[in-house]
């Protein structure tokens, strides 16, 4: 696709898909904020800065720069951190008190931290620009999608400031902290480092042609259906992933090492008795299957 076309693609989603679920996803990090219009824009523009770089490079080449997932899952843990951290100032209340040069320069930063939070659109983004093979397609699609989206980040900018100006400001405050630890537990659950309980299995393999073990498991808007299974151990696996409507982050996943974007079919070699984990991209949904 060309960029004029793949830009467009990127308004697109930006206003009918991207819109609620990047601000929901995103819009943490400017409870930080929460100040004039020109320093809403600052913040837009450095969001755009980092979309536009991060597709460029995505484009140019292509899946070879997907960070490991231990990677990903720190970047979440450290974002939900700095969301935490700035919440703090909601729960002074303030009346327009003017603001030193120096902390404005936060603003872009934050701005640019957002591509360390990504929805499920901006997944799906990310992937176009992968497949736009080329450095200006890249960054064409993630702009076009910052351009969609920046009307909802300016209302939501807009909103916070005259919450913060209110007797409001604590309960926003509240809201943010709960932000930041939902995003802390996505990191900490996309890494591998949250606990995990072991529940009867939902499903069974069943016996496919040469002896393989086939598994459907479907991605839907509320996470894997089933959310586990089982299977026989030392046994090779085919798991038919299938990509629900509205599956959003749940068709991209991590499993046995290998990231993988929904639909797709997962051959998996013969594995010892255990419980073999998947995650989505963003850490929000687990599934699971067991062999015995």
């Amino acid at each position: 696709m060309e960029p004029v076309a793949l830009f467009a693609s990127g308004i697109a989603a930006g206003l009918v898909a991207g819109t609620a679920s990047c601000t929901a996803v995103q819009g943490g990090l400017l409870f930080g904020l929460s100040g004039t219009p020109r320093v809403v824009a600052q913040f837009l523009a450095g969001r755009l800065a980092s979309y536009v770089t991060a597709g460029a490079v995505l484009g140019a080449l292509g899946s070879m720069v997907r960070l490991p997932t231990p990677v990903r899952a720190g970047m979440l843990v450290a974002a939900g951190i700095m969301v935490i951290f700035f919440a703090r100032r909601m729960f002074r209340h303030r009346h327009c008190e003017p603001r030193p040069p120096a902390r404005r320069l936060k603003a872009p930063l934050l701005g640019a931290a957002t591509i360390l939070l990504p929805c499920g659109v901006t997944l799906s983004m990310e992937m176009l620009a992968v497949t736009s093979a080329s450095a200006p397609g890249g960054a064409a699609v993630m702009g076009g999608f910052v351009v969609g989206t920046a009307p909802a980040f300016a209302l939501l900018g807009f909103v916070l400031r005259r919450v913060s100006q209110s007797r409001l400001a604590a309960f926003a405050g509240v809201a943010a902290v709960a932000v930041g630890l939902w995003t802390i537990a996505a990191g900490l659950n996309l890494g591998g480092w949250w606990p995990q309980v072991t529940t009867p299995a939902a499903a069974t393999a069943r016996a496919g042609p040469g002896g393989v073990q086939l598994l459907t498991i479907w991605a839907t808007e509320r996470g894997y259906r089933p959310g586990i299974s089982q299977a026989k151990a030392g046994i090779p696996v085919e798991v038919d992933f299938r990509a629900g409507r509205d599956a959003t982050c749940a068709t991209h996943l991590t499993i046995d090492g290998r990231d993988v974007d929904l639909p797709a079919t997962v051959h998996l070699p013969a594995q010892p008795p255990g419980q073999l984990r998947y995650v989505c991209a963003m850490g929000m949904f687990t599934g699971f299957i067991t062999f015995r």
